[in-house]
């Protein structure tokens, strides 16, 4: 048995406990572990030229990804479950004229499930308790950011030059799920 697939056991153990109750340092671990496992495997696939950057645009990004500092650690799991949801639906499209490992592409998929899944009963405890939070407007804005990116894909038929403007987006993403995670503290 790997180290992984160790680690991925004990956390789901420990997860399996309320929710809310558990250990947010925990949790922040095993986060910020796998946010660099996935900029690490987004880095793997080639990029195309300098200039597709030319065909790149302004897809909106939500004021709060850039203001992580003023989401509670509910909050901030809400943001940071929607965000791996969105790339997860995002890179599940077709890359096909990318040239990308599929192989990559694979790994990927599997280390977003796996932080979704450690993500999810809590996320699901949060969201029964039906308290309206800043959290709730964030998802709301990220839902648009990210049709924005699906959109922009369709429009450009998928091809090697759009993805590059998504996957620079999507490397972004990575760079603000890796500071959220600092808000999750016991």
């Amino acid at each position: 048995m790997t180290y992984r697939c160790l680690l991925q056991m004990v956390l789901l153990l420990c997860f399996s406990t309320t929710a809310l109750s558990m250990n947010y340092s925990l949790l922040r671990f095993q986060q910020r572990k796998s946010v660099a496992v996935c900029q690490k495997l987004l880095r793997q696939l080639p990029s195309t030229p300098q200039h597709c950057l030319e065909v790149r645009m302004d897809f909106q990004v939500p004021e709060e990804m850039k203001q992580a500092q003023k989401l509670r650690k509910e909050d901030a799991v809400l943001v940071i479950y929607e965000m791996l949801q969105q790339i997860f639906g995002i890179l599940t499209r077709d890359f096909s004229s990318t040239g990308w490992s599929e192989t990559v592409i694979e790994d990927l998929l599997v280390e977003l499930h796996g932080q979704m899944d450690h993500l999810e009963p809590i996320q699901k405890e949060i969201m029964q308790r039906k308290n309206f939070t800043t959290g709730d407007m964030t998802v709301l804005h990220l839902k648009k950011y990210y049709f924005n990116l699906g959109q922009y894909l369709k429009s450009m038929e998928y091809n090697s030059c759009a993805w590059t403007v998504v996957r620079v987006q999507i490397l972004m993403n990575f760079s603000f799920l890796k500071s959220l995670t600092v808000y999750l503290q016991d």
